[in-house]
């Protein structure tokens, strides 16, 4: 079967991909338009239950809640594809190069990664945040340098795998450079564990970014962002619930679908599982 077929039949893949593709929408319905403007604050209509104009309430400061969601999801978006670009970008570098250059390269690029490991998304905000400041860009840094190591290892665990292979082997008595080898074979073969390790990255990513935007470190007003509206309803709980509900169900329902459809891709590009479907 076709890579089509397989993928709407995978009940996995079919739902991730349906709640990530209406997060995008929501991020690109939000260029355009948005029920009211979401920085708009009219203190008289604060708390306001959800109604026909409001389809889900108004925040404490009379902020419609439907158009700051909307917004917000533009800031996950933003976050998961910079930061997953940016370990992608560095971390394949350094994986191929550890794995074409073996010996102490490989040794160096790992132990590198082993000591950007022990300073985690949250920590490496914090010390960006001492000094230069909170803010989107903050978050973006953080969260990629985190994600830098996550794609070396696995892109070096991967591409030694195929460099034992015996069309490899066979390249390079052909008299291929490393280089090439790693452009032509390598690259093309760990693709696929590429693909999924990212959709994986960025489920995390929007999770990072809400957990800063949380703690204040993150996406800074009047910009609206998932994690800062949790921060904002939890004084309000008992008050207005539904405050904290709408944005914890936005992320929720995003990590959720971005990790089943990684789930999907996995089992759709592994040749072994594709067979017994």
């Amino acid at each position: 079967m076709s890579f089509r077929t397989r993928a709407r039949r995978h009940p996995s893949f079919v739902v991730g991909g349906l709640l990530t593709l209406l997060l995008v929408l929501a991020a690109t319905l939000s260029l355009v338009w948005t029920p009211h403007p979401p920085a708009e604050i009219d203190i008289a209509l604060k708390l306001r239950p959800p109604d026909a104009t409001h389809w889900l309430g108004t925040d404490t400061f009379g902020r419609d809640v439907a158009s700051q969601l909307l917004v917000g999801a533009q800031a996950s978006i933003l976050v998961g594809v910079i930061a997953v670009g940016i370990g992608v970008l560095a971390g394949v570098a350094l994986g191929c190069l550890a794995a074409a250059r073996r010996g102490w390269v490989e040794e160096l690029v790992m132990r590198a990664a082993d000591f950007t490991f022990a300073f985690p998304a949250l920590l490496t905000a914090i010390m960006l945040t001492a000094i230069y400041g909170p803010g989107l860009v903050t978050s973006i840094v953080a969260i990629g340098i985190f994600n830098i190591p996550v794609f070396a290892r696995i892109t070096r665990g991967a591409a030694n795998a195929v460099w034992a292979r015996e069309y490899v082997l066979a390249a390079r008595a052909a008299g291929k450079s490393r280089w090439r080898i790693t452009l032509d074979h390598v690259l093309p073969n760990i693709a696929n564990q590429l693909i999924v390790q990212a959709s994986v990255s960025f489920a995390t990513a929007i999770l990072a970014e809400a957990a800063l935007s949380y703690l204040g470190l993150g996406t800074q007003p009047p910009r609206p962002s998932w994690g800062r509206m949790l921060s904002e309803a939890q004084t309000l709980l008992f008050q207005a619930p539904l405050l904290a509900v709408w944005p914890g169900v936005a992320i929720v329902l995003s990590v959720l679908g971005l990790n089943l459809m990684g789930d999907g891709l996995r089992d759709l590009m592994d040749p072994k599982l594709a067979r017994k479907r």
